[in-house]
């Protein structure tokens, strides 16, 4: 029951605006009334004040325009698969993102060390249908002849039961053991262990070789011709099940599944929840990536939705209202038919067509064992207007005009094209490796208002690198750039993985990278799910990254 402090803050003068209303309604998020407390409102706060600036000199004194974007690149291939997503698809069972055994887990069904899955110079099969230009450290297509379908012989291991000496390695398919790459040596009571790279006795998956169930759920090489469907996958109606949830959450924070509201098989399904847990509804419908390579189109949906609301469409009901943008259209057989309508804007290359409004229907890929989306969902798992906003442009970019589009057509592309392609603007590259740090900075603060990008932003980094160790900084990833934080004379990006993932604490470090980014480093953080958000030094920034870019 509301005290009478609490309604004297939050009462509101008559004639005047409630200020609460309209900034709920300019960021589409609600807000947390609660009284401020007094240490959120002291002296001490370190975003207060005056800044403190470096003393930086600059060559030249930039113009009011600010920095003088770089000419557009003719092929952007960014793209990595959520590696949660693609396990928890090819296991059909959830995992716990946040413990150390999900990282073995990763690690055991993609075939790979942890520490090598995420650069392209290891071929990680995150990386399928690309290939590493060492030359000019991006990525390239693979086409379809340059692709292995791997069976279950090529799998196979060699029995090591009956080696006894280091030539025995070379009879089970070891070549030339004195050439063999060594990843790992430690000596140890006298012993020797070695850890050695040995693919010639033993295949796994990767960028050029994959299982026909990893072709078929995240690469465009279809063995069928026919209508895709992925790999123990079908196509349903979400709408449903959505509408049910919503009515079930409508008014309610915190609840235990089944007691006292009775929540079903239904509402479990459609809001990933454990039947077995106290649960808290997460008010927060971020985009997260699934188990296709678009990494670059999520952190674009993600950017236009969080420096501008109103451009996103996520009225996901039907509307039989003219010129709304859900539409209830009739079937042949003169029943309704729910549609949800995007509409997307020509800006040439790969991954585009002529600008123009898309419809989609309310299906979407789940897996058939765990009921859950195999490609983007939201981070509140009840959300589904990002399931139907990467839909849409897989059927626009593609020219498909079936209801079930391929999603995998768009597995790499270009993230600040994405941006200008969704919200109609023009999109402005700033390459980093000839700009200096504060530049950088400079231009992320140019393009935000109160430490908040107000103009989408996109970055993504290089192809390979000694840095990119964990999923935490990610080779050939695109990450979206939320807006900037100073704590004394640092100054920190704040970015978005796609994923929704930050990687257990300490499981890897990464110079200049703050993998916790509470409100009281950065204010909007309590605007967020603030899975896979980070801060990054400005310099650090710099060395990971590749190119940053707005569509303005």
């Amino acid at each position: 029951m509301m005290n009478h402090r609490d309604s004297k803050a939050n009462s509101v003068p008559a004639g005047t605006i409630d200020p609460y209303v309209l900034a709920e309604a300019l960021i589409g998020r609600k807000i947390d009334r609660s009284p401020l407390t007094p240490a959120s409102t002291t002296n001490g706060d370190i975003q207060s004040g005056y800044e403190d600036l470096v003393d930086v000199k600059h060559d030249t004194l930039r113009s009011a325009e600010g920095l003088e974007p770089d000419e557009p690149p003719k092929n952007v291939h960014v793209g990595c698969i959520n590696p949660y997503a693609l396990v928890e698809a090819l296991l059909g069972r959830k995992i716990d993102k946040c413990s150390m055994n999900s990282v073995r887990i990763l690690s055991d069904v993609l075939q790979t060390d942890y520490d090598e899955l995420f650069d392209l110079k290891f071929n990680s099969c995150l990386h399928a249908g690309l290939r590493l230009n060492e030359e000019d450290r991006n990525a390239e297509e693979l086409d379809e002849k340059d692709m292995k379908i791997l069976n279950e012989e090529d799998l196979e291991t060699p029995d090591l039961s009956q080696v006894r000496k280091t030539e025995d390695l070379e009879k089970l398919g070891l070549k030339d053991i004195l050439q063999t790459q060594v990843k790992m040596a430690r000596m140890q009571n006298g012993k020797l262990r070695l850890v050695l790279n040995a693919q010639d006795m033993g295949k796994r998956v990767s960028n050029s070789e994959v299982t026909e169930t990893l072709n078929e759920m995240a690469l465009p090489f279809r063995m069928d011709k026919g209508q895709w469907v992925p790999p123990n996958g079908s196509w349903q109606d979400m709408y449903q099940g959505w509408a049910d949830a919503r009515r079930m959450m409508k008014g309610l924070d915190k609840f235990h599944i089944g007691e006292p509201f009775g929540i079903g098989e239904r509402m479990r399904m459609h809001m990933n929840l454990d039947p077995r847990d106290t649960c808290s509804i997460n008010k927060f419908d971020d985009p997260v990536q699934g188990a296709v390579g678009n990494s670059w189109l999520i952190a674009a949906l993600f950017s236009v939705f969080w420096a501008n609301p109103s451009i996103i469409n996520r009225r996901t009901q039907s509307s039989t209202h003219h010129g709304g943008q859900d539409q209830d259209h009739q079937n042949q057989d003169g029943r309704k038919k729910r549609v949800f309508t995007v509409k997307f804007h020509d800006r040439g290359g790969d991954n585009n067509a002529p600008s123009g409004k898309v419809d989609v229907n309310y299906e979407i890929p789940v897996n058939n064992s765990n009921h859950e989306p195999i490609y983007a969902r939201a981070s509140d798992g009840c959300e589904i207007w990002p399931m139907l906003y990467e839909k849409a442009f897989a059927k626009w970019a593609t020219g498909n005009s079936s209801d079930r589009p391929d999603i995998t057509q768009i597995h790499n592309g270009d993230p600040i094209k994405a941006m200008a392609q969704i919200n109609g603007k023009q999109p402005q590259y700033f390459f980093t490796e000839d700009r200096p740090a504060h530049e950088l900075i400079g231009l992320v603060r140019s393009c935000s208002v109160n430490f908040k990008t107000i103009n989408p932003m996109c970055a993504y980094t290089h192809a390979s690198g000694h840095v990119y160790r964990g999923s935490n900084l990610v080779a050939n990833h695109a990450y979206s750039v939320l807006g900037w934080s100073a704590v004394g004379q640092k100054q920190y990006i704040i970015l978005r993985n796609p994923w929704g993932v930050t990687e257990p604490i300490s499981l890897t470090s990464y110079p200049g990278l703050l993998t916790e980014v509470e409100p009281e480093l950065w204010r909007p953080a309590s605007l967020l799910d603030r899975g896979g958000v980070l801060a990054l030094e400005a310099s650090a920034f710099k060395e990971y990254f590749c190119c940053v870019g707005t569509a303005k």
